[in-house]
């Protein structure tokens, strides 16, 4: 496939490295020299903005800005029939959101957001393990991520509550939302804390969650932008066993997989260790997912109504916080 990259820092870069047997042909960015330095890397051109991008005959087109810009741009690559690949959390608020779900299907073509969690080794294995029934009935799932901080983190864009839409809910804290309806299904909230506890910011450096769904399930969710290491964390329990996925690589940690096994006398459980330590290939599966979804005319695995449900938890979140 031809692709174009909007947007060519950290995460487009990641993108352009992952595309792999596709022919990244176009990058755009605000900075002209970021735009040249991952056109170097990939032979691609460099072109004048995103709009002469679009203009251009691509198949597929990335998009990793700032939040503010994720939506317009997404909407707009769906109006000029390219399948996209937006990052997440692919819009500021449902209303962006919910815009872009409706350009993709008035376009008839996909819309893939980037929850590049799902495709770490450890939790497709785990989801994998719980779809089998394995575990049981679904009991509860506890998330827990974490990230250390940097100096200068409170002047940096996604502190701009403009640019970003929001704190540590919006950034890592949507990743866990993610993955709690991926293993649990539709869920709604239950409770919400959004303070801003260390940081000298006008967004939320800590998130606290409940989730819940009509059979019973909850969900515990801690995001912090004030872990001082980072760190990743999550526990879903069945009746009849247990998964805890630690790490994602690299600062994080090696990537593990825990399956605990209930013995029918109780007691200590049968345990299983899954070692994913290594280079973080989530990026790669993803890419190849979602290029397989376009080949199959399949629903993408974690697509923008997918972001959507998620954008409507942040929004009732952020709205009924408590203090």
């Amino acid at each position: 496939m031809r692709l174009g990259i909007v947007g060519c820092g950290l995460i487009g870069q990641k993108r352009a490295t992952a595309a792999k047997g596709h022919e990244v042909v176009l990058v755009a960015d605000l900075d002209t020299a970021r735009a040249q330095a991952l056109a170097g890397k990939t032979g691609a051109q460099v072109a004048q903005d995103w709009q002469a991008l679009l203009a251009a005959d691509l198949d597929v087109v990335i998009i990793a800005t700032t939040h503010g810009s994720l939506a317009p741009i997404a909407i707009a690559a769906l109006e000029a029939g390219k399948h996209v690949l937006v990052e997440k959390p692919a819009g500021m608020d449902v209303e962006e959101v919910a815009k872009v779900a409706v350009a993709a299907t008035k376009a008839g073509k996909l819309c893939k957001v980037g929850f590049n969690h799902r495709f770490h080794p450890a939790l497709w294995k785990a989801k994998e393990i719980a779809d089998s029934g394995a575990l049981g009935p679904m009991m509860f799932l506890r998330g827990r991520y974490g990230h250390g901080g940097r100096l200068g983190m409170e002047k940096e864009w996604r502190a701009i509550p403009e640019l970003s839409g929001g704190g540590e809910l919006i950034d890592q804290g949507s990743h866990l939302i993610d993955l709690s309806r991926w293993f649990l299904g539709d869920l709604e909230l239950a409770f919400a804390a959004t303070p801003t506890l260390f940081w000298d910011m006008k967004v939320d450096d800590n998130c606290f969650l409940a989730l819940k769904n009509g059979t019973g399930n909850i969900a515990w969710l801690h995001a912090s932008w004030s872990e001082w290491k980072n760190m990743f964390s999550l526990e879903i329990y069945g009746r009849d066993g247990k998964l805890m996925i630690d790490g994602l690589g690299g600062s994080y940690g090696p990537e593990k997989l825990t399956w605990f096994k209930m013995l029918p006398q109780m007691g200590p459980p049968e345990t299983t260790v899954f070692d994913f330590s290594g280079p973080d290939l989530s990026w790669d599966a993803e890419f190849a997912d979602f290029a397989d979804s376009i080949a199959s005319g399949r629903r993408a695995t974690g697509d923008i109504e997918d972001a959507l449900a998620m954008h409507k938890i942040i929004a009732a979140a952020y709205q009924g916080a408590q203090p």
